[in-house]
């Protein structure tokens, strides 16, 4: 029923934000030119590793390490990559790796390989069982405001009471989080990964 959930709706929002998707990656360019898209290798079902895709917010030649690493990371995000950032349409051709089945709606966010003290909480609690999300319980709860700890207790407690029920009710939590831009953290305050 889930996967079902997230090939309709991913092939559905796919066709309705096209033209959003279109005109980022257009403020995307023109703001700091090629490449529009980044990928970056994350951790998925059962600790397979695979591609995300994000509209690329941070200039070109940031290196490739988690936000919560770079020392001045306002200075390395371009003026449209800080809007998209704050409203999470960066994060909008997701629904490619929902379609593809590399991700759900709703789960634990895939972090990256280097983040291991977070991966062996989520080892520990089971975590790599299900498809990670383009929003959790965590996001609803804090996003990069939460701790490690907290974060992977989160996404424990989902992984242990998810249903079609609390999918749904995380989404609308999210719609709302991301209007109100709440648990938005950069640079050093944040845990979340870059780009």
């Amino acid at each position: 029923m889930k996967r079902l959930f997230d090939i309709v709706f991913s092939l559905l929002g796919i066709v309705l934000a096209a033209p959003l998707m279109l005109a980022v990656a257009l403020l995307v360019y023109l703001d700091d030119g090629g490449p529009v898209l980044y990928k970056q290798q994350r951790v998925g079902l059962n600790g397979q590793l695979f591609n995300i895709r994000k509209f690329r917010t941070m200039k070109n030649g940031t290196p490739n390490v988690p936000t919560a690493q770079l020392h001045e990371a306002d200075a390395c995000i371009t003026r449209f990559g800080r809007f998209i950032r704050g409203f999470s349409l960066d994060e909008i051709v997701q629904l490619f790796n929902i379609l593809e089945g590399t991700m759900s709606f709703v789960g634990p966010r895939p972090l990256i390989p280097a983040e291991k003290d977070i991966h062996q909480l989520r080892e520990r609690y089971g975590v790599y069982a299900v498809r990670p999300g383009m929003t959790g319980l965590a996001q609803i709860n804090g996003r990069d405001n939460l701790s490690v700890e907290q974060k992977a207790a989160y996404d424990k407690e989902y992984v242990e009471n998810h249903t079609m029920a609390l999918d749904i009710k995380i989404l609308l939590k999210t719609v709302y989080n991301v209007l109100a831009r709440k648990g938005v953290v950069e640079g050093s305050d944040s845990a979340g990964p870059g780009n």
